[in-house]
């Protein structure tokens, strides 16, 4: 059986947006979250940076524009946060775009809108 890349680190974000699900539930806006994450992140010894402004990539060389994280994780996981009832390909899509964009390893497209969290993980193969 073969491991997931940043195993630990993606488990300890993955506990941390739990918690935040498990004491706010859904229905809260995306900066409600965004804030009560920030806090379960700095509580779990979690290094990241919010708002992240991430250079975009063409051929290998940083283009002048650039792209916002919700956060960035062990400067290696982009977490991006939603409030949506479901997700739809289209958003999961753009989680996906960003994560290439940026050259870094994973996304996470975190949705705090449902019943219960969900997430999509994305690997920048």
């Amino acid at each position: 059986m073969s491991k997931l890349v940043l195993e630990a680190e993606t488990y300890k974000i993955l506990v941390a947006c739990i918690q935040v699900h498990k004491k706010l539930g859904n229905g809260f806006s995306e900066s409600a979250y965004r804030e009560a994450l920030a806090k379960e992140l700095t509580n779990s010894e979690i290094p990241f940076e919010q708002s992240k402004k991430l250079p975009v990539y063409y051929e290998g060389t940083p283009l002048d524009n650039y792209l916002v994280a919700d956060f960035v994780c062990f400067d290696k996981i982009i977490l991006e946060i939603k409030t949506l009832v479901c997700l739809n390909q289209n958003i999961k899509q753009q989680a996906l775009k960003l994560l290439k964009a940026t050259n870094l390893e994973i996304g996470y497209l975190i949705n705090f809108g449902e019943t219960n969290l969900t997430w999509k993980r994305h690997i920048n193969t």
